[in-house]
Formats: C-alpha cells, structure tokens, sequence
C-alpha cells in the first residue's frame, strides 16, 4: 500500500496540495506583453547548470540572458521537480536586471497530480505570471483537439512542430494566467518547425553550454 503521508517527501507533498489552492488560473496581468523570459536546467556531473532568457515577443531579440551552477542537492523525482530544480531556478532569476511580464518554465504547472508542478512553485515564489512548458507528460490524456485532460479536467495543452510530429511540448497554467492565453502566448514565440518556444530553447541551449569548470 501506497502512503505518501509516510514517506521522506510528505512535506513536499502536502505543501504542492496547499500551494494548488492558491495557484490563480485566469489572466492576472497587463495583456501587453512585450519581454518574456524562459528559464532551463541542464545537469553534468553532478552539478545544475540554469540559464535563463529575455526576449522580445515582437522580434525573438535577445535581451538579457544570466545563468549560474550549483550542487544538485536532490535527486529526480516524478511529480517532485520542485526539490530539483526550483533552487537553480530562482538563484538565477534573482541575476535578471532587466524586466520582464512573464515567465516560462522548463516543467509543468497544473497539469500535475496534486495541480502544483514547477512552474506553479515557481511562479507562486516570485508572483509572476508563469507558464509551464514540459517535454514529457506527467499525467493524464492528450485528446484529439490535442487538450490534455486529467480526471476529467481540462490541464494542458500539447504543442507540437508539425501535425505528424513525436516531439511534443505540453503547456500549462503556472501561476497568473488562463490556459487559452497560455497557448496563445507560447505559439506566438514558438517558430515554425519548433516545439519549444524561443526563451525555453534558448535557454536550454545555454544551459548546456555552460563551462564545467
């Protein structure tokens, strides 16, 4: 038998079903958006490598970008991304200088088990709108409308290059935002033959190009 409330990560568990009461799933903010950030996690021996991306919506124009290392303190659980990598992510974003309106995370939001994923952390942590954008699906079924939906509820979304395309990235509400403007928002900087969006991509790229020294 199964009994989260007995395992190391109980307190993990019940602060992502308290933390889902308070995730705002409607479109909080200014709807003139014009930078958007995207923040990813790479990982090497033994260390998280996080960058993080500025871009302008209009152009894809790069405008700021800042990325930092740390330890990996825990190790990758399902449906437990926060232990990973909400640290990385929120030391690097505190490096931004520039502002921004909204935030991509390389993680889901609600489409998650307990309706609390990275990106619902995450943007809960530093109130911004926050949207999530994961490349492996968590829970739950994508439609024929390509909705995913979870024991009944409409989560996410799959967002892919091209109709005959595997590679799929799922979105989601983070934290401040309706799911619709979510899609919207994420195809408008998603170039064509992409999946990912352009801050995610960029920042993934980064990531990984970081010095290991």
């Amino acid at each position: 038998m199964n009994n989260n409330n007995r395992t190391p990560y109980a307190k993990v568990i019940k602060l992502q079903k308290e933390l889902a009461k308070k995730v705002i799933t409607r479109d909080d903010f200014d709807s003139n958006v014009e930078f958007i950030c995207g923040v990813d996690v790479s990982y090497r021996k033994k260390i998280a490598y996080c960058s993080a991306v500025i871009i302008n919506k209009e152009n894809f124009d790069i405008i700021e970008t800042v990325s930092s290392k740390t330890g990996i303190k825990n190790p990758y659980i399902p449906g437990l991304f926060i232990l990973r990598e909400s640290a990385p992510i929120l030391q690097t974003l505190r490096l931004i200088t520039r502002p921004f309106q909204l935030l991509l995370v390389d993680g889901h939001g609600v489409l998650h088990p307990r309706r609390c994923g990275l990106a619902c952390y995450v943007g809960i942590d530093t109130n911004i709108p926050t949207i999530g954008v994961a490349k492996s699906l968590l829970c739950g079924g994508v439609q024929s409308d390509n909705f995913v939906t979870h024991k009944g509820e409409i989560l996410g979304y799959a967002l892919k290059s091209n109709e005959n395309s595997k590679k799929v990235a799922y979105v989601s509400v983070g934290h401040k935002i309706g799911l619709l403007t979510s899609i919207e928002l994420v195809k408008s900087i998603t170039k064509i033959n992409q999946y990912i969006p352009e801050p995610l991509r960029v920042a993934d790229k980064l990531s990984k190009e970081l010095d290991d020294k």
